[in-house]
């Protein structure tokens, strides 16, 4: 019982992903909320975990009304005094290519998808920092890390979700606060039409869930982008390659087009403990001394 006694609150788990990832986290001790648009499919998740022997109640809450989660937050405080797992699941899907788009689906899909979690993880933010303790795990994609056909709006939520989740990872680390995402395909009604029958077949949401307990135990990483289908489990990257000085030559334009293969060369490509450095990188090629490197604003 890896979670036993932790508190989690999973979103969008009326079904699908999401109703995996809450049983899974009930088998090994955690007790759930189990949120979702859909109040009864809510509460059948919940009465699943209750029959399994298992503590759980179901909440009817949009993750983008933030009276909604922030009643969620009171109900899971009231019944069991913390939150230690956010898992931000929630999602929906408008896909068109973006010359068929109309600007309405860019919104709702980024809405629910990116200032869902935001909402979310807001709203247990101070709980976890106070406790000094809390596990964040963000929903990313494929087709946000790497791009797919039809998929402009759900695409950019989902890398945006990686660059919140790097965020958040640095300003909870004090705090015993780990951030990391999971990366899923499964077969649910998001997938549906997407991808043929014998392959969604092979993809069970129940063989993605075993991921995300890697990702929310005590022993957790932080800042990992994990990858999950199938049974199969991998690592993405968001890294930087060593590039070329070029300087402030007036022929700087036509020197990086000549360059460009010692430019996006990927040999000895880093993953970046933060944002910055890219720019001490940057900074340190044009000539400045470590130590002089620090902005001063």
């Amino acid at each position: 019982m890896k979670l036993q006694d932790r508190v989690a609150i999973v979103t969008g788990a009326g079904g699908g992903l999401g109703r995996c990832h809450a049983l899974m986290l009930a088998s090994h001790g955690a007790k759930v909320i189990v949120n979702d648009m859909n109040g009864d499919s809510a509460k059948r998740v919940a009465d699943d975990i209750r029959a399994g022997g298992g503590e759980a109640i179901g909440v009817q809450a949009s993750v983008t009304d933030e009276a909604q989660v922030a009643a969620m937050v009171t109900k899971a405080m009231n019944a069991w005094g913390r939150v230690d797992i956010l898992v931000n699941n929630a999602g929906i899907l408008r896909d068109k290519s973006f010359a068929k788009m109309d600007m309405a689906d860019f919104r709702l899909v980024v809405e629910v998808h990116l200032m869902g979690a935001a909402i979310c993880t807001k709203a247990v933010w101070d709980i976890m920092r106070e406790q000094r303790h809390g596990r964040v795990v963000m929903t990313t994609s494929s087709s946000g890390l790497y791009g797919n056909f039809g998929q402009a709006n759900y695409g950019a939520a989902k890398m945006a979700l990686v660059g919140l989740m790097q965020t958040l990872a640095i300003e909870g680390d004090r705090y015993g606060i780990r951030v990391n995402a999971l990366a899923p395909t499964a077969a649910t009604q998001m997938t549906d039409g997407v991808l043929a029958a014998d392959a969604l077949a092979k993809l069970d949401p129940a063989l993605v869930s075993p991921g995300l307990l890697a990702l929310v135990g005590d022993e957790a990483p932080t800042r990992a982008i994990l990858c999950a289908g199938a049974g199969h489990f991998a690592c993405a990257n968001v890294t930087l390659t060593n590039g070329i000085q070029v300087g402030d030559s007036p022929r700087a334009g036509e020197q990086v087009i000549a360059a460009w293969d010692a430019v996006s060369d990927r040999t000895g490509e880093i993953v970046p403990a933060y944002g910055f450095t890219q720019a001490e990188r940057e900074l340190a090629a044009a000539g400045f001394a470590p130590q002089n490197l620090t902005l001063h604003g």
